[in-house]
C-alpha cells in the first residue's frame, strides 16, 4: 500500500467514525487500518480502509443485531462514496467565498460542495452566479449527503422534483410491501419474488435511519467501491 493510498483510507475511517458515533454507535481507535465499530454491550463488527464491513455470524443473531449491522454497512457505503470524490475533487473558487470547498458535482448553473470539519464533512448547494466566478443562494445540509444530492439533482435539472420520492414516503412504499407479503395468501411464489427485489430496491434508496425491517445480510458481509 502506498502513502497515498494509506491516507485515503484513514481518512475514510476517521471519517466514518465520525458518522457512526453520530447514529449512536461506540467506535475502538483505528487498528491496522481497520475500526472496530460496538454496539450495545459488544463489538458488532469492523470496517476496513476498503469499505469493506467484515463480522462474525453470532454477533448479529437478532433482527436488532443485523438492522444495526445494516445501517453500519449503509454508513460506510455513503461515506466512502463521497470520501472518494473528496480525494480528488477541485477547490471551489467563487468571489467572496471562504473555507475549504470542494466541488462534488456541478451541472448546469448548480454545485455541490463539501468541506471538512470536526463533525465530519458539510455538504452545501449554491447556484453559480451568471459569470460563475461566484455562488449565491446557498443551501446547507450539514453532515446530510443524500439531502445534499437530492437537492442538487432538482436544482440543477437533472431529474424533476417531481419524480423523486422523500425519504417518509420510500419508508411507507417499504412498510406496504411487507404487508402485502405478510398477509396476502394469495401471492404466487414467482410474485413474492417480484415483490422482496422490490422492497430491497426501495430498501436501498432508505436513508440510514429511517425505521424500516430489512432482510438479514449475508455473512460475507458488503465491499464498496
Amino acid at each position: 500500500m502506498n502513502d497515498q493510498n494509506e491516507t485515503a483510507q484513514l481518512r475514510f475511517l476517521e471519517e466514518t467514525a465520525i458518522r457512526l458515533r453520530q447514529n449512536g454507535f461506540t467506535v475502538e481507535p483505528i487498528e491496522d487500518h481497520h475500526l472496530p465499530v460496538c454496539w450495545e454491550k459488544g463489538r458488532l463488527c469492523r470496517i476496513s480502509g476498503k469499505g469493506s464491513v467484515l463480522y462474525r455470524q453470532e454477533c448479529v443473531d437478532s433482527v436488532r443485531a443485523q438492522d444495526a449491522l445494516q445501517s453500519v454497512i449503509d454508513t460506510a457505503k455513503t461515506t466512502s462514496e463521497y470520501m472518494a470524490i473528496l480525494e480528488t475533487a477541485t477547490l471551489l473558487k467563487a468571489g467572496g467565498l471562504t473555507g475549504d470547498y470542494r466541488i462534488l458535482a456541478d451541472f448546469g448553473d448548480t454545485v455541490l460542495a463539501g468541506t471538512p470539519s470536526k463533525y465530519g464533512v458539510q455538504f452545501v448547494t449554491w447556484e453559480w452566479d451568471s459569470d460563475r466566478k461566484g455562488v449565491h443562494y446557498g443551501h446547507y445540509f450539514q453532515d446530510d449527503y443524500e439531502a445534499a444530492k437530492r437537492d442538487f439533482t432538482v436544482r440543477s435539472g437533472l431529474v424533476p422534483k417531481d419524480a423523486l420520492f422523500e425519504p417518509e414516503q420510500l419508508a411507507e412504499i417499504y412498510r406496504a410491501l411487507r404487508l402485502v407479503r405478510e398477509q396476502d395468501e394469495s401471492l404466487s411464489f414467482g410474485r413474492d419474488r417480484e415483490l422482496a427485489e422490490l422492497m430491497e430496491q426501495v430498501g436501498g434508496l432508505l436513508p440510514t435511519d429511517a425505521l424500516r425491517q430489512r432482510d438479514a445480510p449475508e455473512q460475507s458481509g458488503m465491499t464498496m467501491k
